[in-house]
């Protein structure tokens, strides 16, 4: 029995979600019924975490096990010919069978794109909300979200867990004109919990006026990490600004 490694690339608003759904066309659906066909038996995808419909992949990693019988070398060719064109396979590789593509995981790192203009282009892949917004707040709430706190304020509710916890390693917004990027790179990550923070971030550094009420104070927002189970964060960004950019595994991987 052979455990293989896989990279993915995905456009997520061409499914509903990763996780298989019978009834639903999800990104883990479409590869497994390919390898299934590919390896002549039942194959199982397992991925490094969920990502929900509308959520893109650049580096989505998942692992397989299979009997020998399709050559290595041809497999990424193969799933790319066979596969829906928006997910793609970067790269195939043998792992242990000791590995697992989500518990052997040591960091993972996404992007949120948003933009305060409108396009006809780039609609289904950021979160396109006019208005400006203050680099001083958000530099300030990103400073707040570094490190290891409780980030139960800032996930769906039915989802908690006995332990969320999470260790945020890295956060920062970018500036690229009428494009903002956020980056953020942790050891966990609970469910929406990206899209939680950038809703909370952008109401908070949202310019204040009669159409658009900002609703978060730096005061509130910093009660949410302290005493999480006081409060919840209402502010969730829409899916399409969301990427699962990599995902960080030890070196000796």
């Amino acid at each position: 029995m052979a455990r293989l490694k896989l990279v993915i690339e995905y456009v997520g608003s061409e499914f509903s979600g990763w996780q298989y759904q019978p009834g639903q066309t999800t990104v883990q659906g479409e590869i497994e019924s390919v390898l299934s066909k590919l390896y002549n038996q039942p194959i199982r995808v397992l991925g490094a975490g969920r990502t929900d419909a509308g959520v893109h992949a650049l580096g989505q990693v998942a692992h397989f096990d299979c009997d020998a019988g399709f050559p290595l070398e041809k497999l990424q060719p193969a799933l790319n010919y066979h596969l829906p064109r928006s997910i793609r396979i970067h790269s195939v590789a043998s792992v242990p069978t000791s590995w697992h593509a989500r518990f052997s995981a040591t960091s993972r790192r996404y992007r949120y794109l948003l933009a305060t203009c409108h396009s006809a282009l780039w609609v289904p892949f950021r979160w396109e909300r006019p208005g400006d917004l203050s680099p001083e707040r958000l530099r300030q709430s990103t400073e707040l979200i570094r490190g290891e706190h409780d980030f139960s304020a800032f996930c769906v509710a039915a989802s908690r867990q006995e332990n969320n916890r999470c260790r945020i390693d890295y956060a920062r917004w970018f500036r690229y004109g009428p494009l903002w990027s956020f980056e953020i790179r942790g050891n966990r990550f609970l469910h929406s919990m990206v899209r939680s923070l950038v809703g909370g971030m952008v109401n908070l550094a949202a310019e204040d006026r009669d159409d658009n009420p900002r609703n978060l104070t730096m005061a509130t927002f910093t009660d949410m990490l302290r005493e999480p189970d006081d409060h919840r964060n209402p502010f969730t960004a829409p899916p399409q600004g969301l990427y699962l950019v990599s995902v960080g595994y030890p070196t000796t991987t």
